[in-house]
């Protein structure tokens, strides 16, 4: 159950212990309530200090929205799919896997040599792909001329705390999951608005810059509505594409098993979406958390050595229909290279086929918080369908 902070022009309801939550993400929860348009905020259990807003927040607005706290990395969010292949199915030697599937996927700042095709991959849901590239038109004249370095970098998973992983769920069945957005396009789009916005005359003398916001019935809301839902979809897609490469690579090296994969479960967890709530239509901002509306599914993912949970929403209007995304940085990632090092690693990875370099230290299994303990403060958001353990994590 959540707490309410006293004090605060509008409802802060927290399903994290304010005791545990840095004084900077405090401060920025308190900042973000003295926006006028702001009707209410969500604070998941895996909150932390971000840029603008807290990580692990989710802000309704109604007639604006705020580009800093969507965050630079629009769209980014979750995919995962249950295969009919066991654990008894994968050899005692992950490494060939792991490579393969680096060989498909460009990690880190990397793109395909050419871009990705849809129509050559099997089952991909394609069928809006010329319609979706037609409207990159309409997107600022800033950014516009990123249209091939977007093409190629499409079905790429990026650095940080992207993944692909094989995981194994508690009756031992093998899932495919990732954890991806949009990419260079979505940053530089996110920077261009985040930019405009924060020269608009209604925006100056604001408590943080980063609060900027967009109007509606303004023709820079309308632009930034454009490319906004364009990235989403822009993430949604490169997602779709990762999976349907990942899949066709398990084709191959299972092909013996003939394997077969359920529907591909997938979730935003940094995006904006219309919603209505109290009779009021309103712009919702989840940053770093999932829609978890009732019987929606989604995904909570923990790091690189613990394990992941596959949820069903349970529709709490309180949270705006919403639940965590993840697990949750309990320091920076500054931190995490001056306390943590490769052996710390290799210890906390153990059983993972991994990265065990001093590049992946900042995503240290030890700089998140414990995800059994996230899942367990928002049992009245979303109930558990599978928990699932990675024995391979590819990282950028």
């Amino acid at each position: 159950m959540y707490t309410e902070l006293p004090g605060a022009r509008v409802p802060i309801r927290m399903w994290a212990d304010p005791a545990e939550v840095e004084d900077a993400a405090m401060r920025q929860l308190h900042n973000v309530t003295t926006l006028p348009w702001v009707r209410g905020l969500a604070v998941m259990p895996d909150v932390h200090y971000g840029k603008g807003a807290t990580v692990g927040s989710v802000i309704a607005m109604e007639g604006a929205v705020c580009p800093a706290a969507v965050g630079v990395d629009i769209g980014c969010g979750m995919s995962a799919v249950r295969t009919s292949l066991t654990a008894n199915d994968l050899p005692g030697d992950l490494s060939r896997l792991r490579s393969r599937i680096e060989q498909a996927v460009p990690v880190g700042r990397g793109m395909h040599d050419t871009p990705v095709d849809p129509a050559r991959l099997h089952g991909f849901p394609g069928g809006a792909w010329d319609d979706f590239w037609g409207r990159f038109d309409g997107v600022a004249d800033a950014v516009s001329f990123r249209r091939e370095r977007a093409d190629r970098q499409m079905g790429s998973l990026g650095g940080g705390n992207h993944f692909i992983e094989v995981c194994l769920d508690t009756e031992d069945a093998v899932w495919l999951m990732l954890h991806s957005g949009s990419r260079n396009i979505g940053k530089e789009l996110a920077e261009h608005h985040i930019g405009v916005a924060q020269k608009l005359p209604h925006n100056q003398g604001l408590i943080d810059r980063d609060l900027a916001v967009f109007v509606t019935g303004t023709p820079q809301m309308d632009a930034y509505r454009h490319d906004l839902f364009w990235a989403q979809e822009y993430a949604r897609h490169n997602r779709a594409v990762m999976m349907a490469l990942l899949q066709g690579i398990v084709r191959k090296e299972f092909a013996k098993a003939r394997p077969r994969f359920d529907d591909v479960i997938s979730c935003h967890h940094n995006y904006v979406a219309e919603e209505r709530y109290d009779g009021m239509d309103l712009l919702v901002t989840r940053k770093g958390a999932i829609r978890a509306g009732s019987g929606d599914l989604g995904i909570i993912p923990g790091s690189m050595g613990t394990g992941s949970y596959i949820v069903r929403g349970l529709g709490s209007t309180a949270s705006f229909r919403s639940a965590s995304h993840g697990a949750g940085r309990r320091m920076s990632r500054t931190a995490a290279k001056r306390r943590f090092t490769e052996q710390d690693l290799v210890a906390q990875t153990r059983g993972v086929e991994c990265r065990k370099d001093s590049g992946v230290v900042d995503e240290i299994p030890g700089a998140y918080k414990p995800i059994e303990q996230v899942i367990d403060r928002q049992r009245d958001l979303v109930e558990v369908v599978a928990a699932l353990k990675q024995v391979v994590c590819v990282k950028g």
